[in-house]
C-alpha cells in the first residue's frame, strides 16, 4: 500500500501589536470590566517594534531561518538577546508586518466587510506590489472614506483597525442580529482566513509543489465559521483554497482545540494512504483572541508583551515520492475516552502505546515535539516550561518501563527534547512547529524518527471534562519504491494487466 509522506511545509508569523491591544481577549475583557485599568494604560509602552519581532530568536526558528540547536545557544531570556541581521523571509515563510496584513485581510474579504481608509489603502497597495506572492490580487484593495469608517465604529457595527494609534480601517458586521456574524466574529474569522492563505501561498512557492494539484484541504484552527443556524458549520478550508489557487481542491474543517492540527495530519495521512487523494494540505491561520493572553503578567514583570504575533502553517501530505519523511500510520497514539487525565495515563496513551505497537522504545525516537510553547512567554505567567515538563514525564515513564536508566534522566531532555519556540496561539504550538525542522534533518540524513504530539483541553467547551490528544511518528524515507528496481509504477501496472489478460485467455481456452 502507498505510504503517506510529508512533502512540504510552511510557517508564517504576523506582527499584530495594534490588534493585540484592541482585540486580544485579555485586553477586551479588561476593557469591558475595568476601562480605566492601569494595565490598559501601561500596555502600549511594553509593545515590541516590528524589527524586534523579526530579530527574536524563537520567531526565526519558527519560520525556519534558525535551527533549534542555534536557538539553544542563545542565552535566555531570548528577548534580551535578539539575532543580528535577521531576515523577514525564509524558505518556509515570513514574518509579515501588521500594515501589510491588513491589506491581505482585504484581499481575503469576499463580502466587502473589510474597509480600509483611502490613504492607507493606497500605501499598503504600493507595499504589497513588491510581495511576490500577493501581487496578482492587488485590485481587491480599495479605499473608503475614513469618516464612514469612524461612523461605523462609533455605531458599534464594525470593529476598528488601528496602526500606531490611527484608525485606518474596520471590519463590519455581516448581519444586523446574528451574533455569529457580528463584527468581532467576522474580524476573528477574516484573520484566520487571511493568515491561512498566506501560509498556503508560501507552501505553493516551494519546489515540486503545485497548488493547482491539491485534492483536499483540511483547516485546523480553533475558530468557528458559520451563522445562526449552523454556528460552526465551516468552511475555512475551501475559502483558503479558493484564494490560494487550489482549483481542484475540496476540503473541510477539523477541530479539537490545540490537538486539531495533529488530528488533521493523521486524517490527511489516511486519505493519502488509502489512495482516495494524492495531495492533501493541512492548514491553519492565527488566533486573534490569543494575542496578549499573558500580557498582564508580562507587564507586571516589566518585560515586552511577547504574544504579539499571529501564527500560521501549512503542511502537504502526499503519496510516497521515495524521499520525503513517512507518516507511520501503524503507530498512532490516541487519548481515548477511557484513558483518564493523569499525566502518566496521557503520556502512556500518546507515547508508549504507539511505540509498543511497532516494537520501539522511548529512546528510539530522536526528538519528541510536544506542546512547544515558548518559555519566555509562559514562565513569567506562572505556567512553567511546558515542553520541559512534558519531556521529564516521558523520561520518567521510560525509567519505569526500563527503556532508560535513572542516571540517564538528566540527559533525556537535551537528547530527545528541545526548547519551546512557538507563539502561544493555542493550536499552533501543539507538535506541528517541529515538522519543518524534522523534515529538513531527515532529508539531510541527520535524523531517523520524530514523534509529533498534539494535546487539547476539551473541557474548555463545557461539554466534557475529557482531555484530548493524538500522536504520530514521522520517519526518514528508506526510498525503497518501485523505481529503485528500475521498473516504473506504470510498467508494473502494465505487467499486471498483461498477466490478467493471459490468465483470462487461458481460462477461456480451458472452457472451450
Amino acid at each position: 500500500m502507498n505510504e503517506a509522506v510529508l512533502k512540504g511545509n510552511s510557517y508564517v508569523l504576523v506582527h499584530a501589536a495594534n490588534t493585540l491591544l484592541e482585540h486580544g481577549s485579555t485586553q477586551t475583557s479588561e476593557r469591558a470590566q475595568n476601562p480605566d485599568s492601569e494595565y490598559l494604560k501601561q500596555a502600549p509602552e511594553f509593545l515590541r517594534s516590528y524589527e524586534e519581532v523579526v530579530g527574536y530568536g524563537p520567531n526565526q526558528s519558527y519560520i525556519g531561518n534558525m535551527s533549534i540547536k542555534d536557538l539553544e545557544d542563545i542565552e535566555r531570556p531570548w528577548y534580551e538577546n535578539n539575532v543580528d541581521d535577521a531576515s523577514r523571509f525564509s524558505d518556509w515563510g515570513e514574518i509579515m508586518p501588521e500594515d501589510e496584513f491588513y491589506g491581505v485581510m482585504k484581499m481575503a474579504d469576499s463580502f466587502d466587510l473589510v474597509q480600509l481608509s483611502e490613504d492607507f489603502a493606497k500605501d499598503v497597495k504600493d507595499k504589497l506590489a513588491d510581495h511576490s506572492l500577493l501581487e496578482d490580487n492587488l485590485d481587491q484593495i480599495e479605499g473608503t472614506a475614513v469618516d464612514s469608517i469612524q461612523e461605523m465604529v462609533d455605531e458599534h457595527t464594525a470593529e476598528p483597525l488601528y496602526l500606531d494609534g490611527e484608525l485606518i480601517g474596520c471590519v463590519k458586521q455581516a448581519h444586523d442580529t446574528d451574533v455569529n456574524l457580528n463584527a468581532h466574529t467576522m474580524l476573528e474569522n477574516t484573520v484566520v482566513k487571511a493568515s491561512g492563505i498566506l501560509s498556503m501561498l508560501h507552501l505553493g512557492k516551494q519546489e515540486g509543489i503545485d497548488l493547482a494539484e491539491i485534492d483536499y484541504v483540511i483547516e485546523v484552527s480553533e475558530e468557528a465559521c458559520g451563522d445562526i443556524n449552523q454556528r460552526g458549520g465551516g468552511n475555512f478550508a475551501k475559502s483558503i483554497a479558493e484564494m490560494a489557487g487550489c482549483k481542484q481542491a475540496t476540503g473541510s474543517d477539523t477541530r479539537s482545540f490545540c490537538a486539531g492540527p495533529a488530528h488533521g495530519l493523521i486524517h490527511a495521512a489516511g486519505l493519502v494512504k488509502s489512495g482516495m487523494f494524492d495531495n492533501v494540505v493541512v492548514v491553519a491561520g492565527g488566533s486573534t483572541a490569543k494575542l496578549g493572553m499573558n500580557g498582564k503578567d508580562h507587564v507586571k514583570n516589566e518585560m515586552p508583551i511577547l504574544e504579539d504575533c499571529l501564527g500560521g502553517f501549512a503542511v502537504l501530505v502526499s503519496e510516497d515520492d521515495g524521499k520525503s519523511p513517512v507518516i507511520r500510520t501503524d503507530a498512532v497514539g490516541r487519548h481515548t475516552v477511557d484513558t483518564g487525565s493523569s499525566p502518566q495515563a496521557v503520556i502512556s496513551s500518546l507515547v508508549t502505546e504507539p511505540l509498543d505497537n511497532i516494537d520501539l522504545g522511548i529512546t528510539d525516537i530522536d526528538k519528541y515535539s510536544v506542546e512547544m510553547q515558548n518559555p519566555d512567554i509562559t514562565e513569567p505567567a506562572g505556567a512553567g516550561n511546558v515542553p520541559e515538563s512534558n519531556y521529564k514525564m516521558i523520561a520518567a515513564l521510560g525509567v519505569k518501563r526500563g527503556d532508560l536508566e535513572k542516571k540517564e534522566l538528566p540527559n533525556f531532555v537535551d537528547e530527545h527534547g528541545m526548547p519551546g519556540f512557538a507563539p502561544t496561539q493555542g493550536h499552533i504550538p501543539s507538535g506541528v512547529p517541529f515538522i519543518g525542522h524534522a523534515r529538513r534533518e531527515m532529508l539531510a540524513g541527520e535524523m531517523e524518527r520524530s514523534m509529533i504530539i498534539g494535546k487539547g483541553s476539551l473541557f474548555l467547551g463545557r461539554m466534557t471534562n475529557l482531555f484530548d490528544g493524538v500522536s504520530f511518528i514521522m520517519e526518514a524515507n528508506e526510498g525503497q519504491d518501485s523505481n529503485e528496481t528500475g521498473v516504473s509504477e506504470d510498467e508494473i501496472k502494465g505487467i499486471v494487466a498483461k498477466a490478467m489478460r493471459n490468465l483470462s485467455d487461458s481460462l477461456l481456452a480451458d472452457e472451450e
